[in-house]
């Protein structure tokens, strides 16, 4: 395509064609044959708007060939056009280089949006945090009363973070962001005494695992909207303990394991989440009357299991064909 045929447009709005935008040339670059690449000014931009060819012995050379051509598109919540912008990559084109391809691109932006951080589009991205949200009202039907989300996009799925004095007692608050595709294991040491007993520190730790505000579903893309709740994979939360007479169940362990699979195409497969289960794990500890100390090991993991299905060749049926003759076809012999 020309130049001039691209920077003369306009952008139609409306449906009855009452409003139109002219389409505004924001920048035109030129590469050279060598791939170096030099941006126009704006006094510049009339004389490129032609093309010509130059002969180089044996070879033509033609230039201000339109090589890439990327529209951006402003619109409003009504869907109104209000602003449409061009940025051409021009370039010279020998005709050893033949045939040429042209690249023809188009993005939509909203008016007065901020761009939103993903963690994939749609499936999730390796070493990005998972998406998370939890119920407001329990009880309540989740679907009307929506998904919320913390703004701290690395906050919304948590788990304990190993400091290097491990001391789970001084460790509360400080926490390591979920992240798609990582193993993580981490724990403290708490240290129970005659003054710190088990039974007083049992609801501290379980908050300590948990954090705060821990969530009830997770997003299984990395590109999902809190509208569409029902989209939403729930976190099964399963308290392990071990009963024995005159003990003090404390939490000393939060597992989570996280099931992901392969979706979409096999050229280009999509991460995404199918279950989250979740384990507080409580061990049976006596409680201590004497002076001596009892250092406790406490520790949360994290796991990603791939549970895709390994893909199978498929063949297409064959094709049945239902042809039928005219009856007088072998007329006159039958």
């Amino acid at each position: 395509l020309p130049i001039h045929f691209l920077c003369s447009g306009v952008c139609l709005v409306t449906q009855d064609f009452t409003l139109q935008v002219p389409i505004m040339v924001q920048s035109i670059v030129i590469r050279s044959l060598n791939k170096t690449l030099t941006r126009l000014e704006d006094t510049e931009i009339l004389r490129v708007s032609k093309q010509g060819v130059v002969e180089a012995g044996h070879i033509k050379i033609c230039t201000n060939v339109v090589l890439e051509v990327t529209y951006s598109l402003t619109y409003t919540d009504a869907g109104e056009v209000i602003k449409a912008d061009l940025f051409l990559l021009l370039g010279a084109v020998s005709s050893a280089m033949v045939p040429l391809q042209q690249k023809f691109e188009i993005y939509f932006i909203q008016q007065n949006a901020k761009p939103v951080p993903l963690s994939g589009n749609p499936g999730y991205v390796v070493g990005l945090p998972l998406v998370a949200g939890f119920q407001p009202q329990k009880g309540y039907p989740f679907w009307l009363s929506g998904i919320i989300q913390t703004t701290n996009r690395y906050g919304q799925l948590t788990l304990l973070r190993s400091t290097t004095e491990q001391d789970c007692l001084a460790a509360e608050g400080i926490r390591a962001p979920v992240l798609f595709g990582y193993n993580m294991q981490s724990g403290c040491k708490l240290r129970l005494t005659k003054a710190l007993t088990c039974r007083l520190v049992a609801q501290k730790m379980k908050s300590l695992l948990k954090g705060q505000g821990f969530p009830d579903y997770v997003a299984p893309f990395g590109n999902s909207q809190a509208q569409d709740v029902l989209d939403w994979v729930p976190i099964y939360f399963i308290t392990q303990t071990s009963h024995v007479k005159d003990s003090c169940q404390l939490p000393v362990a939060l597992t989570v394991e996280v099931k992901w699979t392969k979706y979409g195409s096999l050229l280009n497969p999509q991460a995404k989440i199918v279950n989250v289960t979740a384990r507080l794990i409580s061990s049976s500890f006596p409680e201590t009357n004497s002076g001596n100390e009892r250092t406790i090991l406490i520790s949360t993991a994290v796991t990603f299991v791939d549970v895709s299905a390994p893909a199978e060749a498929g063949f297409r049926a064959r094709p049945t064909i239902n042809a039928r003759l005219p009856f007088n076809f072998f007329f006159p012999f039958v």
